[in-house]
């Protein structure tokens, strides 16, 4: 039994010696680690890592249909900050509007969509434009049934991303999009 341990032993401590170190002191000098100092960084564009961003041209006019699939058919725009831009909606659906009406709402950059979502559910009075969350808004179109059209002017002020949506009781699930502003 001592000579099987002993052979491991043996050959264990020969390679616990061989990865020793070297005490003798070394002739060369170490060489600092080269620096270098990166350009800043160009600054982002707003809405940069949204995909398909690099394909949408700037506009000041912004033509959107809304239908009863609750889809809006673009949802993405870059406009310039501080510019003018008119923006029309037309309900191309046939239902009523009592249960398929269509709105576009432009919320402040930071809003909570979903807390503004659910606010507007109960808000008919106000065509789902929740009064608590009015400073929220930049813009609206009115209410639309089908077959109607409206048309506004806004402007955003600062470069960022805006998220728009249709207010009406559950559609801002579906019915939404983003105005990148440069």
């Amino acid at each position: 039994m001592k000579r099987i341990l002993f052979v491991p032993a043996v050959a264990f401590s020969l390679f616990l010696a061989s990865c020793g170190g070297n005490d003798s002191k070394s002739t060369e000098t170490e060489t600092a680690p080269e620096t270098t100092t990166e350009a800043p960084a160009a600054e982002a564009k707003p809405g940069a890592d949204i995909p398909g961003i690099n394909d949408v041209a700037v506009t000041d006019n912004i033509e959107l249909t809304g239908n009863d699939e609750l889809k809006f058919d673009k949802t993405l725009f870059k406009i310039k900050a501080g510019q003018d831009v008119k923006l029309t909606l037309k309900n191309i659906g046939k239902m009523p509007k009592e249960g398929m009406a269509h709105n576009v709402v432009i919320l402040a950059m930071g809003t909570d969509v979903q807390a503004f979502g659910e606010a507007a559910v109960t808000e008919k009075s106000a065509d789902h434009i929740p009064p608590s969350m009015v400073s929220s808004v930049i813009a609206h179109t009115k209410l639309l049934g089908p077959g109607e059209s409206d048309t506004i002017t806004f402007k955003v002020t600062e470069p960022g991303v805006y998220d728009f949506i249709c207010s009406f009781p559950g559609h801002f699930g579906s019915m939404k999009g983003k105005i990148v502003a440069e």
